[in-house]
C-alpha cells in the first residue's frame, strides 16, 4: 500500500485523509453494487397493471438510473486502482495534483478542476 503524501498545490493529503476517501470509494462501491442489484430486480408491482406508457417510461427511467450508476461505480473501481498504484490524486491529463478540496468533495475524481473545465467545454 502507498502511503504517499501527495502535493496539491497549496495543501497535502495526510495518510488519514487518503484513509478517508478510500473508504468513502469503498462505500460508494457498495451503494453503487445494491443500486444496480435492485434496478435490475423485477418491478414490485405487475407491469400489466400499469397503463402501457407509465411502464415503459419507468422502464426508461430505470435504464437510465442503471446506465449513470455503472458509470459511477466505474469511475471509483478507477479511483481504487489509482489508489492501489499510487497514482490516486494526479490529473489524468495535465499530471498535476488533483486539489485537495476537490477530491473531498469528488473522491472519485480523475482530472483537476482546470482540465474538467477543458473536457466539458470540449463537449
Amino acid at each position: 500500500m502507498n502511503h504517499q503524501i501527495i502535493d496539491d498545490r497549496d495543501t497535502t493529503l495526510s495518510i488519514e485523509d487518503v484513509a478517508a476517501l478510500r473508504a468513502n470509494l469503498h462505500e460508494q462501491r457498495l451503494f453503487r453494487q445494491e443500486q444496480l442489484q435492485q434496478l435490475s430486480a423485477p418491478a414490485t408491482t405487475r407491469a400489466d397493471a400499469r397503463p402501457e406508457r407509465q411502464a415503459a417510461s419507468q422502464i426508461e427511467v430505470r435504464v437510465q438510473l442503471a446506465a449513470y450508476a455503472r458509470m459511477v461505480l466505474a469511475d471509483v473501481e478507477a479511483a481504487l486502482t489509482r489508489m492501489g498504484q499510487g497514482h490516486y490524486g494526479t490529473c489524468g491529463l495535465c499530471r498535476g495534483s488533483i486539489a485537495r478540496e476537490r477530491l473531498m468533495i469528488v473522491p472519485q475524481a480523475r482530472y483537476c478542476a482546470r482540465c474538467q473545465q477543458v473536457r466539458e467545454a470540449g463537449r
